[in-house]
C-alpha cells in the first residue's frame, strides 16, 4: 500500500513540475540553435582541425537537420497522450483501492467473528470429546435393526499435576460410595497398591548390595520394584479388607492405559444414587465425572448379527490389527470403531462427529461444537425373510445331523437375492457343533457365504453349455449319445444313468455328465475312441475359465463386505481334468459366486455386482425419521456374456425344464413356474487335522430363480459334505430351498 501511495504522489509531482513545463513547449528548436550546439561540441576536440575533421563537421551538420513534420505532430499531441495515461492509471489505482477497501471491511467487519474463531482455534488448544453414538441400521422396509442405548458411565480423567497420594485418597473415597466389581483384581495390583501406601517399609526390603548394584546400573529401577513386590508377605497383604481391595482396583483403573485418556471406572449397573454422587461431587473428586455413553443394541437379537458386524468397546479402543488403518485416517487410539463386517465396511458413514472443546487457562472446557450421531444406513436385507431363513437353517441343519450317513455334515448356506439389481435380500449360514457333554448346538456361520469355497457340481453346467455354443462344439438342438466313456488307464466316466441320444435341453434337465464330456472334447479339438488315450488342446482350459469368469465364477463378485475369497483354481491341464471341470468337479466357488452366476442367467446374460447397502441418510433432528438422503445405491453392471441371446434363452429353457419335470422338481416349493439347476459333487476333507485330505464326501447344491419368464428372486443353497459316496443323500438342500421360496412369495405376493 505504501508503494502504491508513493507512486501516486510521484505522478502528481511530476505532472505539476517538469511535466507542465514540458507540455507547454510545443514549438520545435530552430535550425540555427541546433547548429551552434553542434559546432560548440566540435571545438571541444583538442587537436588540429584538418580536412577530415571538416568532413566530420559537415556530417554533424547533416545530423542537425530540421525536425520533420511527423515529429512536430507527436510533440503537438504529447500532452494529451500523457494526460490520458494519467487518467487511466488513476482509475486503475482507485479501483484497486476500492477492492482492497472492500476486502478489509469484509475481513474486519462482516467476517470478523469467523476469523476470530479461526485465530482462537489456531492459538488455543482444543480437544475432542469421546466417541459419539453411531448411525442406526435399518432393513429395506425401514425396520430398525441396530440402535444405540444410553449407558450411565463413571469415568476418571487425570488432572495435571495430581500426586499419587491424592489419587489414592480419591480411590478410597470413591470405593466407599460406589460399588465397583473388583473380582478381576490380581495379586500384582494388590501388591502395587500396598507398596504405594507403605513405601518406607517397601524400600527396606531392598538390601545394601542391591542398592549398590542399582547405583552401578546393574539392576534397573523396575527390577528393584519387582524385588519389592516379590518380598511382600501374605501377612502384610492380609491386612487389606474389601474396601482396600476395591480402592486398589479403582486406583488401577484410574492409571490404566494412556495418562491423557478417560478411564472407565464403572459403566454397568450404575445406580441412580452412584451416578448422582459423582455428578454432585466433581469439584472435590478431582478428575472424576459422569457421562451418558452408548452401546449398540440389536432389536432382532442374533438375527443377521454377524454380518451387521461389531464395534470396539470403551476399554478396547482401536484394535492393534486395525490401528495403522484407523490412525492414518485421523482416529485416536481410544476411539470406538467398527471392527468387523458392515460396521467396519461402512465406518465412514456410521461414525459420529465428536464434540469439540476449547481448553481454558485453568484446564476448564468450553464447548466449541456439539457432537452428532452418525448417518443412518438402510440395507437391502428383508429382516422378516432373513429371520425365517435362519430359523429354517437351524432346524434343518440340526435335524440332518442326526440322519444316517451324515457323519461329516455340519453346515448349510443360503442366499436369496434380486437378480435384476444384485440386492441381497437374505443370507445365512448355520453350523452344528457337538459340545463336550455330547449335546449339539447351532452357531452362526454366515461369513462362509463369502469365505468358504465348495465344489459346485452340476449347478455350473449352464456355463459349460455356453462354452459349447460359443466355440461351435454344439448348437441349439444338437443331439449327442449319453453313454459311458472310457479313457485309457482311467475309470469309466458316466452320467448318473445312461440316457442314450439326448439334446441340449434334455441334458440340462436330467444333468447328463457325458453330454458335457463330449462338448469338452470338441472344444479341446480332441478325438475320442473307447479305451484309447485322449489328447486335448490345453487352451480349452482357458476357454472354459474365460466363459466361467463372465458369470463371476473364479472372480471376486465385488460384494460390499471387507473379506471375500476367490476359491481354488486347479493347476493341472490333463485331459481328464478338463472333463471334470466341465461338470463342476475341479475348481471351487463360494456361495456368493454361485449367486452371481445364477443371477447372470436370470438377468439375460448381464452380470451385476451384489450389494447390501441400499441408502444412507443424515440423522434427523427428531431422531424418529430419516434426515436428507446422501447416498442411494445404483445397479452396477460388471459385464455381459459373449454369446448370442438365443443361447442364453436356450439355457434358461433347460433350467426351466429342470424344475418343472427334471431333477429339480420340488426345489422351488409350490412355484413350478421357476428355473434352476441341481448339483451333486464329490468333495474331499481332512478328518484328522494333518493338513491332508483323506476322506471323500458328497456336496449338495441348488441354484434357481422365479418366475422363470420374469425373475423377481433367486436362491442358492449349498450343503457341503452331506453324505459319503454310495449312500443315500438326505434332502436338506431341497427342504431349505422349498421352504424359503414359499416364504418369499408369501411376503412379496
Amino acid at each position: 500500500m505504501f508503494f502504491i501511495f508513493s507512486l501516486i504522489c510521484g505522478i502528481i509531482i511530476s505532472k505539476e513540475s517538469y511535466g507542465d513545463a514540458m507540455f507547454k513547449r510545443n514549438r520545435p528548436l530552430n535550425r540555427k540553435t541546433r547548429k551552434k550546439i553542434v559546432i560548440k561540441n566540435i571545438f571541444k576536440v583538442n587537436r588540429p582541425i584538418n580536412k577530415p575533421h571538416k568532413q566530420k563537421v559537415v556530417m554533424k551538420k547533416d545530423i542537425v537537420r530540421p525536425i520533420n513534420k511527423k515529429r512536430k505532430n507527436i510533440k503537438k499531441y504529447l500532452p494529451d497522450i500523457i494526460e490520458k495515461r494519467y487518467v487511466f492509471i488513476t482509475v486503475v489505482i482507485v479501483l484497486l483501492f476500492s477492492i482492497i477497501g472492500f476486502r478489509l471491511v469484509k475481513l474486519q467487519v462482516i467476517d470478523n467473528d469467523k476469523y476470530n474463531e479461526k485465530l482462537t482455534l489456531s492459538v488455543e488448544k482444543t480437544i475432542e470429546g469421546t466417541s459419539t453414538p453411531r448411525g442406526r441400521i435399518y432393513d429395506r422396509n425401514n425396520n430398525l435393526l441396530v440402535d444405540n442405548e444410553a449407558v450411565k458411565t463413571i469415568y476418571y480423567k487425570k488432572s495435571s499435576g495430581i500426586k499419587t497420594d491424592d489419587e489414592i485418597k480419591l480411590a478410597y473415597q470413591v470405593a466407599e460410595n460406589i460399588n465397583v466389581d473388583y473380582s478381576k483384581i490380581t495379586d500384582k495390583i494388590i501388591k502395587e497398591f500396598w507398596y504405594l501406601n507403605n513405601k518406607e517399609e517397601g524400600l527396606k526390603k531392598i538390601t545394601k548390595e542391591e542398592w549398590q548394584k542399582n547405583t552401578e546400573r546393574k539392576i534397573t529401577n523396575d527390577e528393584l520394584i519387582e524385588l519389592i513386590y516379590s518380598r511382600i508377605t501374605e501377612e502384610e497383604l492380609g491386612s487389606f479388607n474389601n474396601i482396600d481391595k476395591e480402592a486398589a482396583y479403582i486406583y488401577y483403573l484410574m492409571n490404566k492405559g494412556y495418562s491423557y485418556a478417560e478411564k472407565i471406572i464403572k459403566n454397568k449397573d450404575v445406580t441412580e444414587e452412584e451416578y448422582a454422587y459423582i455428578s454432585e461431587n466433581i469439584d472435590t473428586l478431582k478428575g472424576f465425572n459422569t457421562k451418558l455413553d452408548w452401546e449398540r443394541i440389536y432389536l432382532y437379537g442374533d438375527t443377521f448379527k454377524t454380518i451387521l458386524g461389531s464395534v470396539s468397546s470403551n476399554s478396547q479402543g482401536i484394535p492393534k490389527e486395525l490401528a495403522t488403518y484407523y490412525l492414518n485416517n485421523g482416529y485416536s487410539l481410544d476411539d470406538r470403531v467398527g471392527i468387523s463386517y458392515l460396521e467396519y465396511q461402512y465406518e465412514d458413514y456410521l461414525k459420529g462427529t465428536k464434540a469439540v472443546y476449547r481448553v481454558g487457562k485453568n484446564n476448564n472446557y468450553e464447548l466449541v461444537s456439539f457432537g452428532k450421531r452418525g448417518n443412518d444406513i438402510v440395507l437391502t436385507i428383508d429382516i422378516d425373510l432373513q429371520k425365517y431363513l435362519e430359523d429354517v437353517l437351524k432346524e434343518e441343519v440340526i435335524n440332518t445331523s442326526y440322519e444316517p450317513n451324515t457323519t461329516y455334515y455340519n453346515r448349510s448356506f443360503a442366499i436369496i437375492s434380486n437378480p435384476n439389481t444384485g440386492e441381497i435380500l437374505a443370507t445365512a449360514g448355520k453350523q452344528v457343533r457337538t459340545k463336550d457333554n455330547g449335546t449339539k448346538e447351532i452357531v452362526d456361520y454366515t461369513p462362509g457365504i463369502v469365505t468358504l469355497p465348495v465344489t459346485p457340481g452340476s449347478v455350473v453346467k449352464g456355463a459349460s453349455m455356453m462354452v459349447g455354443y460359443k466355440y461351435g462344439a454344439i448348437d441349439i438342438g444338437t443331439v449327442l449319445n449319453d453313454e459311458c466313456i472310457k479313457i485309457k488307464d482311467t475309470p469309466l466316466k458316466c452320467s448318473w444313468q445312461t440316457m442314450g441320444p439326448i439334446d441340449d435341453v434334455y441334458a440340462l434337465q436330467n444333468s447328463s455328465n457325458v453330454y458335457q464330456y463330449k462338448i469338452a472334447i470338441k472344444v479341446g479339438n480332441g478325438s475320442y475312441e473307447y479305451n484309447q488315450g485322449l489328447v486335448l488342446d490345453e487352451s480349452a482350459f482357458d476357454k472354459y475359465r474365460e466363459m466361467y469368469a463372465e458369470f463371476g465364477l473364479g472372480e471376486k463378485t465385488g460384494i460390499d463386505l471387507p473379506v471375500e475369497s476367490l476359491g481354488f483354481m486347479g493347476k493341472s491341464r490333463l485331459p481328464g481334468h478338463l472333463l471334470d471341470f466341465s461338470i463342476g468337479q475341479y475348481d471351487t466357488y463360494t456361495p456368493i459366486q454361485l449367486s452371481q452366476y445364477i443371477n447372470t442367467i436370470a438377468n439375460n446374460g448381464v452380470r451385476l455386482k451384489p450389494y447390501l447397502l441400499k441408502e444412507v441418510y443424515k440423522p434427523s433432528d427428531s431422531g424418529d425419521t430419516f434426515g436428507s438422503l446422501i447416498y442411494k445405491a445404483n445397479v452396477t453392471e460388471l459385464g455381459k456374456l459373449s454369446v448370442e441371446k438365443k443361447y442364453i434363452d436356450r439355457v434358461r429353457e433347460g433350467f426351466s425344464a429342470v424344475v418343472t419335470k427334471g431333477l429339480g422338481y420340488g426345489y422351488m416349493g409350490n412355484y413350478t413356474n421357476s428355473a434352476g439347476k441341481t448339483g451333486t459333487s464329490q468333495s474331499f476333507i481332512d478328518t484328522d487335522g494333518d493338513g491332508k485330505v483323506d476322506t471323500e464326501t458328497i456336496t449338495s447344491s441348488f441354484v434357481g430363480y422365479s418366475p422363470s419368464d420374469n425373475p423377481k428372486m433367486s436362491i442358492v443353497v449349498v450343503s457341503p459334505d452331506i453324505s459319503v459316496p454310495d449312500s443315500t443323500t438326505y434332502g436338506v438342500t431341497r427342504n431349505i430351498s422349498a421352504q424359503v421360496v414359499n416364504k418369499y412369495f408369501e411376503l412379496n405376493g
